[in-house]
């Protein structure tokens, strides 16, 4: 599979869907290019493929698996696999895909789409998918906080008929369709709220068989009926959130793939005999600024913050290399990057300046940081480095849940947050990232208490316009937007994270004389085994 992070997807690719790349789905994930109980994997002597059981250690927990409203990162990935939407997102690239759908949809109108359902498309129960099934999936999941800003530029989906979906939009010539229908997954109407949360039915290749919260089980969906069935008798997710247990556990054989790998245990992993990804994406840890307190309100103190943060050695230090600083809103190796008109390097003297520029006394100043590790250690580099200015600055560390009650209750006197943050789960189109926390919701309007300024307002303006817009032209607005944005700094990344993650892909090389073929690690949360299968020595 071409992979985004070591060969850029052009931009015009990404914007348009690319028709070349969506026929090529997934193939190349290594899955359908070995027949079953042909030769794979291994490095000699003959190899039988499938039929096995993929076995993966998550970082993640369990804790919300209704596809309508949930942001888990465990059960997002786990979902790829039994839930389809009309499109789906390849993680390794982003780009979009036909999984209900027949093709791409066919526009009749500035702002109406049609869409033709898979012929024989099942859910595991044994029902037919209707299109009745379809719109119910899709107004649920718009009727949801998490996702209605995303789908906000879809107005409706109406059944046509038993096999077209009419489509209209909000915004004339909406050029990411393919890309907000994706986050769509649909289930049988009339399912219960409390029937998705405890195990959805879908149309996938895989089905969900057995879900506790120390190990989830999916067997093959046996009426699934696209192009990646799966090829393997069962796939287990053990929850192993504590690093060291993961490691054990794929160092023994027990796991074939095991997620989000620390620093510190590539060289022990791979020494093992296990490839390890190293993947550059969007997650974040990000800065923000409470703007309803002086002198944040002040765009001038918030630059001088900026320049007096020594993000290269977070990088060294905190990440030991597996990160970026960032040059903009984007991540450089992500399509649609140009960098940042401004680009905040350290530099304590230009730091300087700008306070005295912006008429600021050093004094007391409250960091917020959530219990995430690493913004943790931020936090306690980021006081170091504006005690160099002459700042007092203590740090209030919470669990995420405790730091946005108290920021959001609207009596907590903070400065500024550092927090992680990855909207990229649902995928890399500037617009849906832009959106998490630049979009009219509670980030700008209570958090940042920015939502009412004018540079908000044009910031949601371009947004907007880019919607209608594609190619260069469109490109060209969202670099206007990741300008104002780094100007501003109101919530601005300071670094973006790689994922590591650590799979066996020689059997002859693990204790246990199994491999998963055509793996590939992602840069954003879950896994994807769409297309792969186990090979055995």
């Amino acid at each position: 599979m071409k992979k985004l992070f070591d060969s850029a997807v052009s931009r015009r690719s990404f914007l348009g869907g690319a028709a070349a790349v969506s026929a090529l789905g997934l193939a190349a994930c290594g899955g359908n290019d070995t027949p079953s109980g042909g030769e794979g994997g291994g490095e000699g002597g003959e190899t039988t493929s499938g039929g096995g059981t993929i076995t993966a250690g998550s970082a993640y927990a369990p804790s919300e698996y209704n596809p309508t409203k949930t942001s888990s990162a465990f059960c997002l990935g786990s979902n790829w696999h039994v839930l389809e939407g009309l499109y789906g997102t390849d993680p390794h690239d982003y780009s979009t895909f036909p999984e209900l759908a027949t093709g791409d949809p066919e526009q009749v109108d500035e702002t109406t789409f049609t869409v033709t359902l898979r012929e024989g498309a099942a859910f595991s129960n044994g029902n037919a998918v209707t299109t009745a099934d379809v719109v119910e999936s899709f107004d649920r999941t718009k009727a949801d906080a998490t996702y209605s800003a995303f789908l906000s530029p879809i107005d409706s989906l109406e059944a046509t008929d038993d096999t077209t979906i009419t489509v209209k939009t909000a915004i004339a010539n909406f050029s990411l369709l393919k890309e907000r229908l994706a986050l769509v997954r649909v289930f049988p109407a009339g399912t219960s709220d409390e029937e998705l949360s405890n195990q959805p039915v879908g149309s996938g290749p895989w089905m969900y068989s057995t879900i506790t919260d120390d190990a989830v089980d999916l067997v093959p969906n046996p009426n699934y009926n696209g192009s990646y069935p799966a090829e393997d008798a069962g796939l287990h997710y053990d929850i192993l959130v504590d690093a060291t247990a993961r490691m054990t556990a794929q160092q023994q054989g027990q796991t074939l793939v095991m997620e989000s790998v620390t620093a510190d245990a590539i060289p022990t992993i791979e020494s093992a005999g296990c490839k390890v990804d190293k993947v550059q994406g969007f997650g974040t840890r990000f800065i923000m600024f409470n703007t309803a307190k002086a002198p944040w309100d002040n765009v001038t103190a918030r630059q001088a913050v900026m320049y007096a943060l020594n993000t290269d050695l977070m990088v060294e230090n905190i990440f030991a290399g597996l990160a970026a600083t960032a040059s903009s809103y984007i991540p450089k190796d992500f399509p649609n990057y140009q960098e940042a008109a401004t680009v905040y390097t350290y530099d304590q003297e230009k730091a300087k300046t700008l306070l005295d520029e912006a008429g600021v006394t050093p004094g007391d100043l409250k960091i917020r940081c959530t219990d995430n590790t690493q913004a943790s250690a931020m936090a306690t580099q980021a006081q170091q480095d504006l005690a160099a200015l002459g700042f007092n600055a203590t740090i209030a560390e919470e669990t995420s849940a405790a730091t946005y009650a108290a920021i959001d209750g609207g009596t907590d006197d903070f400065d500024i947050l550092i927090a992680p943050g990855d909207p990229s789960c649902w995928g890399a189109d500037p617009d849906l990232l832009l959106n998490w926390w630049y979009g009219d919701n509670v980030w700008q309007q209570t958090r940042t208490g920015w939502g009412t300024s004018e540079e908000f307002a044009q910031i949601r303006e371009l947004m907007n316009a880019a919607l209608g817009q594609s190619g260069d032209e469109q490109q060209a607005t969202w670099k206007q937007v990741y300008d104002l944005i780094a100007d501003n700094c109101v919530l601005y990344p300071l670094i973006h994270v790689q994922t590591a993650t650590a799979s066996w892909d020689d059997a002859s090389k693990n204790p246990l004389g199994t491999a998963i073929e055509g793996f590939e690690g992602i840069g954003t949360t879950g896994m994807s085994f769409i297309g792969c299968k186990t090979v055995t020595a």
